[in-house]
């Protein structure tokens, strides 16, 4: 994620990598041929601007501009709805983390150096094979350069975020077998431990549950019609002055859209996606800081 200053509007100004006019900028060239043509048609030749059925066109344009605004709100709102949510749920994990830590460092005595070592690989990795899992990417997880005994290799072809937890849940009920942890501090731990896969499942709920393709397709291919027949409105009203018009226009529009599917999936490597692996780096440390 793109971290900026606000007040900035200078550097705001500024045009960097993942700048919509960049990505535009092919489509904003053709876009202005396109209207310097029908501009010279129209000066030069065809001198429509005196037809009633022309100058209704902006009228028309005027409406489905209202409308098309109306959509691409609706498009924005919802892509940063999703954005904001996988936030939420990674600042979740940072709570969660840190309160089984907290929890294991009070509970487990400090001279129980495995369980405690063991609790603070598994935290850590977590999110490490959590924000793997969501980029789609199978990395070979490598516990350190000695893997500690008790801790199996994993399967990298099922599920690795709930293997991770499995063991975690599974070290737990081996504590209270051992009479290590009462039954009292079992349920305290518990509550702690469901909540990995919770958060888990919800951000696969908004990987793999994108925008329905026939709304996204509507909305580009409503911005491209009426990106396309605006020249021949404002052609005829403006002559070659409707080339930057259209232009600007055609910017606006579409660049909202690009935004919008920036931002819908937040679990991925764009410059405004969620920073996961830092985000990941703090939750290894903090567990470190509290169990070591």
């Amino acid at each position: 994620m793109r971290a900026y200053d606000p007040h900035n509007w200078l550097r705001a100004l500024a045009l960097h990598k993942s700048d919509t006019f960049r990505k535009l900028l092919p489509y904003l060239l053709f876009a202005g041929l396109f209207t310097l043509g029908a501009g010279w048609l129209e000066v030069e030749y065809l001198h429509l601007s005196k037809s009633s059925f022309v100058n209704n066109l902006p009228m028309m344009h005027s409406l489905l501009g209202f409308a098309i605004s109306m959509l691409l709100v609706f498009r924005t709102n919802t892509a940063y709805d999703r954005w904001w949510e996988g936030r939420k749920l990674w600042g979740q994990l940072v709570n969660v983390s840190r309160n089984l830590a907290v929890k294991i460092s009070t509970m487990v005595p400090k001279d129980d150096v495995a369980t405690r070592s063991f609790f603070t690989r598994l935290i850590g990795m977590f999110e490490i094979e959590l924000r793997s899992h969501l980029l789609l990417e199978k990395t070979r997880l490598e516990l350190d350069i000695q893997p500690h005994p008790e801790i199996p290799n994993f399967d990298q072809s099922k599920h690795v975020p709930a293997q991770i937890a499995q063991l975690m849940q599974q070290r737990v009920q081996r504590l209270y077998a051992e009479k290590k942890i009462s039954g009292d501090q079992l349920i305290t731990l518990d509550k702690e431990l469901v909540q990995f896969l919770e958060i888990c499942g919800a951000c696969e709920r908004i990987k793999n549950t994108p925008i329905p393709y026939s709304y996204s397709s509507f909305i580009k291919k409503f911005i491209v019609v009426y990106v396309f027949t605006l020249p021949f409105g404002v052609a005829f009203s403006l002559g070659y002055l409707g080339v930057p018009v259209v232009m600007f226009i055609f910017y606006v529009l579409a660049s909202l859209e690009l935004i919008a599917e920036e931002i819908e999936d937040p679990f991925g490597k764009d410059t405004n996606d969620l920073p996961m692996e830092r985000l990941s780096v703090v939750i290894g440390q903090n567990a470190e800081e509290l169990l070591m």
